[in-house]
């Protein structure tokens, strides 16, 4: 469709978004009958598609009976946070429920819009009648290796304390490693060194092996203590295969990570019961449908694509868009956060679409409208900002080639937004950058 034509469609089928509680009615009355809602996001450092997410999923669970936040987080660092808002464990607050997060990116979970949302979860999880089950918060991810294996550990020596001794002597195959997953994949990717995975294979099964022992065990934690322990060494056998992966190619080990994540998803389903439903918050990137990207032409899929694939109609996309604004995140891998200046969006890509609206905040339903299905099928650039933004190489490190519509059932466009506020902002984020004055540079 011609873009003047897409924009006039769009500025007749956009549903503003005011801010009150009707805003989300067309989202809660498609995900009525869903299993699975996911909620993405253009970045992982902007406030306000964290607290929107925030606004879907709190009328998600009351509203519709969820019962879990699934997000884009290693799995011991949100069990921490899991216990904590179901009334568990030794944290006394949010902000120390969060305190396992402490692997870069921290603001992508320790930051004030998800304290309020845990705050929020606790209380209401608290004001829940004897025989209701509490929603939890749970993570998807894979990259807590040595964590994974740990609790692990921990879990056995309270269970069966021989297990742990066996537990143990198959996880030190990595010991020669330290805690640099990445040399151990590099190693024994290259066949250096013999890899670990007849090790973690072996753990795993014997912890399946006694499922049931283990899980009746009610001073142990009993069955939800168990479902944890086996998610780590499910987690411990994925992360291996993954950090081997890395050095094969970018499509091989992303692929496993999406593939873990959506098996994890679905591990978590089967857990809480034939009639759960979960919500998941993650990036966009691993959300919206990689077959309408030019992500899927180059061999990569992910969990938006393995969920529909999974749950057809039973599952609901959600993408959000910005067209310019601030953003936390880092210059590279590692460096502080900052508060840094989105460019905007450039001609000829979605962003700039959605920007020619004209409205500060909107909605679109592709699922269900067909004018705004066809305004949205053309292929245009489309951003993606993670944990780093580099704003000066923007086109090549932030840009790739999507179908929307095909991507995803609704979009949520907020046309100026703000910076994520970290925990623990530090001088770098206070400092921010200097404003961006791209293109004049004056």
């Amino acid at each position: 469709m011609p873009r003047d034509a897409a924009e006039q469609t769009l500025k007749r089928r956009a549903r503003p978004l005011s801010g009150g509680d009707g805003d989300y009615d067309p989202i809660l009355a498609m995900a009525r009958d869903a299993r699975v809602v996911l909620l993405g996001e253009a970045s992982h450092g902007t406030h306000e598609f964290y607290a929107e997410r925030a606004r879907i999923t709190r009328r998600l669970i009351d509203e519709l009976g969820f019962e879990a936040i699934a997000v884009e987080g290693d799995w011991p660092d949100a069990d921490r946070v899991n216990r904590w808002v179901r009334g568990d464990g030794d944290a006394r607050t949010a902000d120390e429920a969060l305190g396992g997060f402490k692997r870069f990116p921290q603001w992508m979970w320790r930051n004030r819009d998800v304290v309020a949302l845990l705050d929020w979860l606790r209380a209401r999880n608290a004001s829940l009648g004897s025989g209701a089950r509490p929603a939890g918060f749970y993570g998807m991810d894979l990259y807590s290796l040595h964590a994974s294996m740990e609790a692990v550990l921990e879990y056995l020596r309270r269970v069966d304390p021989p297990a742990a001794l066996r537990a143990r002597q198959r996880y030190g195959c990595f010991d020669q490693f330290g805690e640099d997953a990445q040399r151990y994949g590099y190693v024994a990717g290259l066949g250096i060194s013999e890899s670990c995975e007849r090790e973690v294979i072996r753990q795993l099964v014997d912890l399946q092996r006694c499922a049931g022992d283990y899980a009746s065990r009610a001073p142990a934690g009993g069955r939800d203590a168990y479902f944890s322990a086996e998610q780590n060494a499910r987690l411990v056998r994925n992360a291996e295969e993954y950090y081997r992966a890395m050095f094969r190619g970018r499509a091989s080990s992303w692929n496993l990570r999406d593939q873990h994540m959506a098996e994890t998803l679905e591990t978590l389903l089967d857990f809480l019961g034939p009639e759960s439903k979960v919500v998941m918050w993650a990036h966009n990137s691993h959300l919206g449908d990689a077959r309408a990207t030019e992500m899927g032409r180059g061999g990569e899929l992910n969990v938006g694509q393995l969920v529909r694939e999974r749950w057809g109609d039973a599952a609901l996309n959600v993408g959000f868009s910005t067209y310019t604004g601030t953003v936390t995140a880092a210059s590279d891998w590692d460096e502080p956060a900052r508060r840094k200046r989105v460019r905007p969006g450039l001609a000829g890509s979605y962003e700039a679409l959605l920007h020619a609206v004209g409205m500060p905040r909107f909605m679109l339903t592709p699922r269900t409208d067909r004018e705004t299905f066809d305004a949205l099928s053309d292929e245009r650039l489309e951003r993606a900002i993670g944990v780093i933004y580099r704003p000066e190489t923007e086109r090549q490190s932030h840009y790739f080639h999507a179908n929307m519509a095909e991507q995803f059932d609704v979009v949520l466009h907020f046309d100026e937004t703000r910076a994520l506020e970290p925990l623990e902002p530090g001088e770098t984020w206070h400092g921010g950058e200097p404003p961006e004055t791209f293109p004049s540079a004056l």
